[in-house]
């Protein structure tokens, strides 16, 4: 009789899941925890779409725990700074360091912060680049700055303070989540907790009902 291979992404557990993205056995407590989050699912993949249609116990409270996480620190946006909050974590998301360093929630706050600065420098009509101690969150900050200039290009009526606003709510998140009761993830506990809701969003939104078209366009 054979006997299920280890599973090859925590080589602890039996392989039991057909995973298509790895094209890989691997077992059901990596398929649920790291799925898009280290693994990138097809959008086909019969478990990605069970666990969207069915979500676990588990991670719906997960997911209430992240919103009521988050929910202090941009309860003052208004919607159009609440989604340029969500474009930013895009951008956060998709940032790749260079080399064999790796992004963390320091960078982030560190990266967020400087962009604001600079933001709130200019419109005391002054133009300084207020930059970063580390090289990892000085890319970052550029990106951002990059999303920034790319939204306002498209005709979008973003204001200096108003983005502001944003990257200083994105800096406290960065700073003070790994401190909140019940969080474990250590030095990228922001980036994990935001990874999962970007993830939430992006499964909520083909069933999503249509809603006016909002002043601030969206990449």
């Amino acid at each position: 009789m054979l006997r299920a291979m280890a599973c090859p992404v925590c080589g602890q557990r039996k392989g039991r899941r057909s995973c298509p993205a790895l094209r890989q056995t691997i077992c059901s407590v990596c398929c649920g925890t790291k799925r898009l989050v280290e693994i990138a699912c097809p959008d086909d993949c019969p478990h990605l779409t069970t666990a969207r249609e069915h979500p676990a116990a588990v991670v719906k409270r997960q997911q209430q725990e992240d919103v009521a996480l988050l929910l202090p620190g941009i309860r003052h946006l208004t919607e159009r700074q609440y989604q340029l909050f969500f474009l930013f974590h895009t951008a956060i998301a998709r940032h790749t360091p260079e080399g064999f360093s790796r992004l963390i929630d320091d960078d982030v706050a560190e990266a967020a912060g400087a962009v604001a600065a600079t933001l709130e420098t200019s419109t005391r009509g002054v133009i300084y680049e207020h930059k970063t101690q580390s090289l990892t969150a000085q890319r970052l900050a550029s990106e951002l700055t990059a999303l920034l200039a790319e939204i306002k290009s498209q005709g979008a009526t973003i204001h200096d303070r108003e983005a502001a606003i944003v990257l200083r709510a994105i800096e406290e998140g960065a700073k003070h989540t790994r401190r909140a009761p019940g969080v474990t993830e250590g030095d990228t506990a922001y980036l994990a907790l935001m990874g999962r809701l970007l993830h939430v969003r992006k499964a909520a939104a083909p069933s999503e009902p249509s809603t006016p078209q909002s002043s601030l366009i969206l990449p």
